[in-house]
């Protein structure tokens, strides 16, 4: 198998969490409340071992299938889908069925991966392992009001209060799952004036005293909060990692979801091509079908084009990844940058194509057209993601070594 290609096995077991998506978690979804936490869904995604695939290989568990006994549909996965790619896979597919299913699934793997990753036996006994069956909710604590794509420019305040203690004071803005979730992964400044060096992350139980949480009313339907620390009490038992190095924790966490997000994206200009294939094909228009104007049938085909080269992108940023390749932070940037700014591109054709029908509520491209514009902002922006790839380029020519010949000037 090789990074621009699935193999049977694989398809496969896409097509059957699609199906999966579209027969179990669809109708928990439609019972949920848009902004809320679907509790249903998340739960419903660790009976059915789809959130114990976020965290193959860590923590405790058995990773690597789907739960027979309540997914009649589900099978072992096959060999070539754990680790980045299989999360893609797993996020494109189920993206492509049911956004919210698949919205409730990364989420519950931003805020929790920090803990599988970097946790202690304790904390991830204590959190991990309900995280992973879906009776906790995780989240993702990084953004702030005036600190967003730049991470390093966290303000939330950790001032020591002892040898091994600290208060936290500040905001958090933009968190998914806030105010809602169990508990938090937090990044906040241990050491002022030392940039991305100067930041820690804590495990903060959504229940420590001073910690309160509002909804926002978002674009999206998932849900978003703002959070408050007033002099929010953590010790050294809350830290994940080590002190002050917890940039690296959210890097490390971002790099490992960036490709996926543009999964998450292909999946939704996968739905909303197949939903444009086959309404162009049955629209009669002009004495014949919609599909034999060429004006439709070279969009259709641009947007077919445009979906696949970004699917090809992000499967191969994966594969990287799991490869341990150095130049993971570009490919994912270049991943999630392609694929983000595709579906939007798709979606919107999708809802051009289709028509005034497109923008009812309740209707498939009304539902995309509203999902699709977040995922260009969040863990990091489009102009982020191009600062990223600029910034890698120019490091490694500037460690390239030179072995041009050098040109001969023309004679004057």
């Amino acid at each position: 198998m090789t990074a621009f290609s699935l193999n049977p096995e694989q398809s496969a077991w896409c097509a059957e969490l699609r199906t999966l998506a579209d027969e179990r978690l669809r109708p928990l979804a439609e019972k949920g409340e848009p902004g809320r936490v679907n509790r249903p869904l998340v739960e419903a995604l660790g009976q059915l071992g789809l959130l114990d695939r976020l965290f193959a290989g860590e923590g405790q568990g058995e990773p690597g299938k789907l739960s027979a006994s309540h997914a009649p549909h589900a099978s072992h996965a096959p060999r070539g889908t754990s680790g980045a790619l299989g999360l893609c896979l797993l996020r494109e597919s189920l993206a492509y069925a049911c956004t919210e299913a698949e919205t409730a699934l990364a989420l519950q793997g931003l805020g929790a991966h920090p803990v599988a990753a970097y946790g202690s036996v304790r904390q991830r006994e204590q959190w991990l392992a309900p995280a992973r069956a879906g009776n906790a909710v995780a989240a993702f604590a990084l953004s702030e009001p005036g600190a967003g794509s730049d991470a390093a420019a966290l303000a939330l305040s950790a001032a020591p209060d002892g040898p091994s203690s600290w208060r936290l004071t500040g905001e958090k803005c933009w968190i998914s799952n806030a105010p809602e979730a169990d508990f938090y992964t937090v990044f906040a400044r241990t050491t002022p004036g030392a940039g991305a060096r100067g930041v820690t992350a804590f495990l903060v139980p959504a229940d420590r005293a001073g910690l309160t949480g509002t909804p926002l009313d978002m674009l999206s339907p998932h849900p978003i909060g703002a959070l408050a620390f007033d002099g929010v009490t953590v010790t050294g038992d809350d830290v994940l990692g080590e002190p002050d190095r917890g940039f690296r924790v959210a890097m490390t966490t971002l790099n490992r979801f960036r490709p996926s997000v543009g999964a998450f994206a292909v999946g939704m200009a996968g739905a909303a091509l197949d939903a444009t294939l086959a309404h162009t094909a049955q629209r009669d228009a002009f004495g014949g079908k919609l599909k034999d104007l060429q004006a439709v049938a070279h969009q259709v085909a641009e947007m077919a084009t445009r979906t696949e080269a970004a699917r090809l992108m992000v499967h191969a940023a994966a594969a990287a990844y799991d490869r341990g390749e150095p130049d993971i932070a570009q490919r994912a940037a270049m991943a999630k940058l392609l694929a983000t700014e595709t579906a939007q591109y798709v979606v919107d054709a999708a809802v051009q194509l289709h028509g005034a029908r497109a923008l009812q509520r309740g209707h498939l491209l009304e539902h995309l057209y509203r999902e699709v514009r977040a995922p260009r902002i969040y863990e990091g922006a489009s102009e982020v993601q191009r600062t990223i790839i600029a910034k890698e380029l120019y490091a490694a020519r500037s460690a390239a070594p030179d072995t041009r010949e050098p040109r001969e000037e023309p004679s004057v």
